[in-house]
């Protein structure tokens, strides 16, 4: 028979539990290797990044990538909130609780952070960016960093 609602797997377990264990598993797996989110798409990449030096909330984020990019990338409200909703399921960053005194805060901002997952797959996704700006180097497609 199926494996429906209240029926119990070979391990012993309800369908229920089997897969929160199953997503356990991969987030676990995930953390083993960062590599099994790359690449990232560039805004992923920009939205991490911002994050990387703490808790930002939406608006502070949404600077922070305008400003690093020199106003090349201009995230709109509703992208960036589908983006951080896809980063927090994946384990990638969370909702912090750290935030500034009440007087410079607004109670309706919601402050997020990188995990240490999100983190490593900046980091990894960062080194495979680097590998391709070298090899473009290697191939003269681009010139070595301080050339005009």
């Amino acid at each position: 028979p199926g494996f429906g609602r209240g029926a119990v797997c070979a391990c012993g377990l309800t369908a229920n539990r089997f897969e929160s264990y199953i997503v356990r598993m991969a987030k676990r797996a995930a953390i083993d290797e960062p590599r099994s989110f790359l690449p990232l798409t560039p805004l992923a990449c920009h939205v991490l990044l911002a994050l990387a030096d703490g808790g930002l909330h939406g608006y502070g984020i949404i600077r922070e990538v305008a400003d690093r990019t020199d106003g090349l990338i201009q995230l709109r409200s509703g992208t960036l909130y589908t983006l951080l909703q896809r980063l927090e399921a994946g384990g990638l960053i969370l909702e912090s609780d750290v935030r500034p005194d009440p007087d410079e805060d607004d109670e309706r901002r919601r402050y997020y952070e990188l995990t240490a997952l999100g983190r490593a797959v900046l980091q990894a996704d960062l080194r495979r960016l680097e590998a391709a700006i070298g090899e473009a180097r290697r191939k003269r497609v681009l010139r070595k960093a301080g050339r005009a």
